[in-house]
């Protein structure tokens, strides 16, 4: 079994502080990590991925404290977050501006997830800020190890956390505020009844 340990942790809590990516695990697939807030980091993992810019990044965070530095959650979005973060839920919510448009797509709201693993916690922790999106090409399936990695993603990370193999699935997008899903995914039908009786 992969063992994931503080030395690596930081080695790529530093490689995202320099504005390079990492591939962590989750508690869903594998994620692709840079910086968040600097706006070339970001543009590296649209990059790296192929992704189109039209097509927004998540963020993940440590803590709903964190949560509150970079978004303005109504007191419904934070008893959304109470119930079901950490955990493989990404909560839509109105960016404060240092969140950078390129990760937005140009939308006022973000993507925010606090991951519901231990090793995601801990580089949110140190280097967070961090995008939280899939760690594979767009367009092709996510990743569960690291050796199903494309070598796109690999010639580009820095350092590749390898935790084991992941559960797989997706996270459910969710804008609490107005009670819409745009995504469904682990915990789905959860976040159906709770918009239901909130």
């Amino acid at each position: 079994m992969p063992t994931v340990t503080d030395e690596t942790i930081e080695r790529a809590a530093r490689a995202v502080d320099g504005g390079e990516l990492v591939v962590y695990p989750t508690e869903t697939v594998y994620g692709l990590a840079a910086d968040a807030l600097d706006t070339d980091a970001v543009g590296s993992v649209f990059a790296a991925k192929g992704r189109d810019r039209s097509d927004p990044i998540s963020m993940a965070v440590p803590d709903v404290q964190a949560v509150r530095q970079y978004t303005r959650p109504s007191e419904r979005e934070q008893q959304f977050m109470r119930a079901f973060l950490p955990g493989p839920v990404t909560v839509v919510l109105e960016g404060k501006p240092m969140v950078p448009d390129v990760l937005t797509a140009g939308n006022e709201r973000v993507g925010i997830r606090i991951p519901d693993h231990e090793v995601a916690l801990a580089l949110a922790e140190r280097a967070g800020p961090i995008t939280a999106t899939s760690a594979n090409v767009s367009g092709t399936g996510s990743v569960r190890r690291v050796e199903e990695l494309d070598g796109a993603i690999r010639d580009t990370a820095a350092v590749v956390l390898d935790g084991g193999e992941t559960p797989g699935g997706g996270s459910t997008v969710v804008d609490a505020e107005h009670g819409e899903i745009y995504r469904r995914g682990a915990l789905a039908d959860e976040v159906d009844a709770w918009l239901a009786g909130h």
